[in-house]
C-alpha cells in the first residue's frame, strides 16, 4: 500500500505538495470516489486512481539530460506552436517534463524526468541546489559589480544574489562570467546583470548540482547513468533535511 500523494508523485503528476493540493481540491478519485484525505493509502495493483477523470499509471523512472538550444521552450504545450524542448527527445517513451526551465533565449543543461519529488527538490529555491551558468555580458563587470551581485540586488519580486561569480575570459567588447545560483527566479541572471548595466548576450547552463553538461552536443539528449541518478538523489536527500517541519 502506498500513500496516495506518493503514488501520484511517482506517476509523474508533480511533487508531493502539488499532489496534496490536487487531493485537497477534490480532483483525485480512487475507484471512482473522490478522496480528500491526505493520509489515504492505495493498492496500485487493485485500485483505480484518476486525476481529473484521467487514469494514473506509474511508469518506470526516466532520467534524461538534454543540451537545449536557444529558441526552444521548456513547456509541454505552446498555443503559438513554437519549438519545444520535448520535441528534441522523441525517443523517450515515458511522459516526462523539464526540471525547472530555461527561457527561450537560453541554452544548455536541462534535466527531464517523471520523478516529481526529485524534480521539486532540485529546483525549489528553499532547497538551495546549485545551478552553474556561463553568461556572456556586454562590457566588463567591475569588482564593485561582482561584490554587488554577491551581496544581492532588489528586483520586482524580491532580493536576489548569486552564490558565486568569477570572470572567465574577454571576448571582444564582452565578457564571459561563470555564475552559480541556488535560487531560481524567472530570468534571474539577466535581470540582475541588467540592473548593473550589463546586458546578457548568451546564457548557458552547464551544471545542476553534481550533473554537468560535459561534451553533449547541442540539441542532443542522453540517459543519465546510474551513478549520476544516485548523485542527484543524494542531493535531494540533503535538500530534504532543509525542509521545515509541517504542523
Amino acid at each position: 500500500m502506498d500513500r496516495l500523494n506518493k503514488y501520484l508523485a511517482h506517476a509523474g503528476i508533480g511533487s508531493r505538495r502539488k499532489c496534496e493540493a490536487l487531493i485537497n481540491a477534490g480532483r483525485v478519485t480512487v475507484d471512482g470516489a473522490t478522496v480528500r484525505e491526505l493520509g489515504t493509502k492505495v493498492d496500485p495493483g487493485k485500485q483505480r486512481v484518476a486525476v481529473d477523470g484521467q487514469p494514473v499509471r506509474v511508469e518506470g523512472p526516466a532520467y534524461w539530460l538534454l543540451n537545449k538550444p536557444r529558441g526552444y521552450l521548456c513547456t509541454t504545450y505552446d498555443p503559438a506552436h513554437r519549438p519545444l524542448a520535448l520535441d528534441l527527445v522523441p525517443q523517450i517513451n515515458q511522459r516526462v517534463y523539464t526540471v525547472g526551465r530555461l527561457d527561450e533565449a537560453s541554452e544548455g543543461l536541462l534535466l527531464l524526468t517523471n520523478d516529481g519529488e526529485l524534480a521539486n527538490r532540485l529546483m525549489h529555491p528553499r532547497f538551495g541546489v546549485e545551478k552553474t551558468y556561463l553568461a556572456q555580458v556586454v562590457g566588463s563587470p567591475t569588482a564593485d559589480d561582482v561584490r554587488q551581485l554577491l551581496k544581492g540586488v532588489w528586483l520586482s519580486d524580491g532580493h536576489v544574489r548569486v552564490r558565486n561569480i568569477k570572470r572567465e575570459r574577454k571576448s571582444g567588447d564582452s565578457t564571459w562570467m561563470r555564475i552559480i545560483l541556488n535560487e531560481g527566479k524567472n530570468r534571474e541572471i539577466r535581470r540582475m546583470l541588467a540592473r548593473l548595466g550589463h546586458k546578457v548576450l548568451r546564457l548557458r547552463r552547464i551544471a545542476i548540482g553534481p550533473i554537468n553538461l560535459g561534451a553533449l552536443p547541442l540539441g542532443k539528449a542522453r540517459r543519465l547513468k546510474g551513478p549520476e541518478v544516485a548523485a542527484l538523489q543524494q542531493v535531494a536527500e540533503r535538500a530534504r533535511g532543509k525542509e521545515p517541519e509541517r504542523a
